[in-house]
């Protein structure tokens, strides 16, 4: 009886499957944005990569070669009935320097150029407004808003490089940007 019970029980419910959605940032090294993205509610996962360059495979050391023209990506795979694209990209900008134009803290260099890869006009116009509240606000923000291009994930020991090495992130942190 017992399960019949249970079969009429889940019968009865609807369960409504949800969609993940993707996220593409650049703000320094990728470690500490994976770091602090990976911590929100409704994040399921943050990879460390490569975006925005003309080579198609890059690595760790052609990108840092500043031969690529990549990025210091992550690609985040996040579920939006439990967070908005807008509050993400808040927490990106509140966990690096928006400021700065040539890297993120002592990484200086092209690869660690603060960026959003957007895939659509929403997340466009939604970077771009984020963008304009900062300036209001009396930030002389630097990110740019690309078009979304191919993510090469990292290689296998950048992945949650800090969680693994049991340290935290020395050039990003939490600073509150917005009202």
């Amino acid at each position: 009886m017992k399960s019949l019970w249970i079969l009429l029980i889940f019968g009865s419910l609807v369960v409504q499957a949800s969609t993940l959605s993707k996220a593409y940032y650049a703000g320094g090294c990728f470690w500490g944005v994976e770091y602090h993205l990976e911590k929100l509610p409704g994040v399921k996962e943050v990879r460390s990569g490569y975006m925005g360059g003309k080579v198609k495979n890059p690595t760790y050391a052609k990108v840092v070669s500043h031969s690529t023209g990549h990025l210091e990506s992550v690609e985040v795979i996040y579920d939006p009935a439990l967070i908005t694209y807008e509050t993400l990209t808040k927490a990106f900008f509140e966990i690096h320097d928006p400021t700065q134009r040539n890297g993120q803290g002592p990484d200086i260099g092209e690869q660690y150029l603060s960026a959003i890869f957007a895939a659509n006009e929403h997340e466009r116009r939604t970077a771009r407004l984020l963008i304009n509240q900062l300036r209001s606000y009396g930030f002389d923000v630097a990110t740019k808003v690309l078009p979304i291009a191919t993510f090469y994930p990292a290689e296998t020991y950048h992945q949650d490089y800090y969680v693994k090495h049991h340290k935290l992130p020395y050039c990003h942190g939490y600073i509150k940007r917005f009202k």
